[in-house]
């Protein structure tokens, strides 16, 4: 009898931990939508991707098309262009948690491109404020 009382206090603790964890993840910035960013195809863009999130940037962007040039110019201004490179942003600047501040990154023209490519094929759909959450896979 002993033994049952103390499995099933160890099973309502654990489900109490569990329900909070849940809660605290569901407490964190809400977002709309995931996108499974494919790292493997671009893997500097991807590399930059998770070094700036995990440098405190978000992981979530917020759709806003209008104001996508001033942004990239923000973002862009104190960093010159290189010969063979391109100037990756995160946040984009169609997010508009974009611009002044921006991390950026010189990489190879091909993967930015093709990358920046496949995520507006992938957001074109949705409208402005559409909140994505990027997963990098």
């Amino acid at each position: 009898m002993k033994i049952w009382k103390f499995f099933y206090t160890a099973v309502f603790v654990l489900l109490l931990t569990s329900c909070s964890v849940r809660e605290e993840s569901h407490s964190s910035e809400s977002y709309d939508v995931t996108l499974q960013f494919p790292a493997k195809r671009y893997p500097e863009t991807g590399a930059h991707i998770r070094d700036a999130i995990a440098n405190g940037h978000s992981d979530i962007c917020t759709i806003e098309r209008k104001g996508v040039d001033e942004r990239r110019k923000q973002s862009l201004a104190p960093y010159p262009s290189k010969k063979g490179y391109d100037r990756d942003e995160w946040p984009m600047a169609m997010c508009k948690e974009g611009g002044d501040g921006a991390d950026i990154r010189y990489i190879k023209p091909a993967d930015n491109r093709g990358a920046g490519s496949w995520v507006g094929n992938q957001l074109e759909q949705y409208p402005d404020g559409t909140k994505v959450k990027f997963i990098l896979k």
